[in-house]
């Protein structure tokens, strides 16, 4: 965003906040429409940030749900429900019969158990869905190919659900781009297997890449969307054999967002240059960012003449040596009642920052539509009511 609009921003709304620019993800969006040429279709991680949802609910294929917290901001939205693919670790009954009962008929299954609980309230419901097992790449996600095998030999085990195909995902923000070209091949070799052992068609594949985007100092952001295109005619060869879809939140959103912060106290200590913002790392959260060790994308908004350039510590407003954003960066002039705008951070800092550590307000969000242009998607928020005892 430009200093100017910035500007306007602090001066008619509080800070800290978060902006998200709506206009920037659809184009981000386009963008990637014009590499994908309708080969297969996208997915849009609602965990990477709620905020965005209404939006990219218009603009992607699909929106994975991973808990019945995100399912309940889904139905408040009143998301599409059979957009939905609910997805999650630890799918209950519960769970599962709160998703059907709102139309949801898009499911994975990351164990044999979840195979059995959704199996179990299509059938009281009298529903047939769809349903994709997960595959098991190294962690806590997902099943072992033995057990994603018997669910083949045995699907008529499973009659109130369609065993669509396979769901997989490997990590996020991985940058060599070989790693996913080598997982689609196993994909597509695990996709004949499947089909000469069982004699019955893979239909769906539900793929997430992991794809990087550039955060810090040093990173190349010349390209950011060069990661997909290097994967694509991958993408494409096993699009041709099945219905794909690319499941992605963190490289279709990071772009979009500003947190804007206001530097309260400006101070010196042993040689070391400390700013106190009013936000924190209770709000802001960079993925790979190390105790304020690396440097993220900043805009500095002056609010007087001062050009003296200095190295500054940056920290946030909780008592704690933890709350470091930025650990040595340079700035000109920097002095209180400034405003410092960190750039890319349209995924998951919203949500996954420590709000309620010290009992600190929760920032305000902001939705560009258009230049100063904004729907106030959260007011400020105060976090010690949910820290108070209740009926004391």
């Amino acid at each position: 965003m430009q200093e100017k609009e910035l500007k306007y921003i602090a001066e008619h709304y509080q800070t800290p906040c978060f902006i998200f620019d709506l206009e920037a993800v659809k184009e981000r969006v386009k963008k990637m429409r014009e590499i994908v040429g309708g080969a297969y279709q996208l997915c849009y991680s609602i965990k990477a940030n709620p905020f965005l949802i209404p939006t990219m609910a218009e603009i992607t294929d699909k929106l994975e749900v991973c808990s019945p917290g995100e399912l309940s901001i889904c139905k408040a939205l009143r998301v599409e429900p059979t957009k939905i693919l609910y997805s999650g670790v630890n799918k209950t009954e519960v769970d599962v019969t709160d998703a059907m009962e709102y139309g949801v008929i898009h499911y994975t299954a990351e164990s044999l158990l979840h195979m059995d609980i959704v199996n179990q309230v299509a059938g009281k419901y009298q529903k047939k869905v769809e349903i994709l097992p997960r595959l098991n790449a190294g962690s806590q996600f997902g099943m072992s190919k033995e057990d994603l095998f018997s669910i083949y030999a045995n699907e008529e085990k499973y009659s109130n659900v369609i065993v669509k195909g396979i769901h997989y995902f490997a990590g996020t923000q991985r940058k060599k781009n070989d790693k996913q070209i080598k997982e689609l091949d196993v994909l597509l070799e695990l996709i004949k297997e499947i089909q000469t052992t069982f004699n019955r068609k893979v239909e769906q594949i539900e793929y997430g890449p992991g794809l990087s985007v550039p955060l810090f100092e040093g990173d190349d952001f010349s390209d950011t969307l060069k990661p997909l295109e290097n994967i694509h005619e991958k993408l494409k060869e096993l699009s041709g054999v099945v219905d794909l879809t690319i499941e992605m939140g963190r490289f279709y959103s990071t772009f979009c967002g500003t947190y804007l912060t206001r530097a309260m106290d400006c101070k010196s200590n042993e040689g070391v240059n400390y700013c106190i913002v009013d936000g924190g790392m209770n709000h802001l959260n960079y993925y790979g960012q190390m105790m304020g060790m690396k440097v993220p994308h900043i805009q500095h908004l002056h609010a007087c003449d001062n050009r003296i350039e200095k190295n500054w510590c940056l920290c946030g407003s909780l008592c704690t040596t933890a709350d470091v954003l930025v650990r040595d960066v340079t700035l000109q002039g920097l002095h209180e009642g400034d405003y410092l705008a960190f750039n890319n951070c349209g995924a998951y800092s919203v949500t996954e920052g420590i709000h309620l550590f010290l009992s600190r307000t929760m920032p305000l969000i902001l939705l560009r539509t258009a230049e100063n242009k904004y729907i106030v998607a959260r007011q400020m928020q105060e976090s010690y009511p949910i820290n108070t005892i209740q009926n004391y």
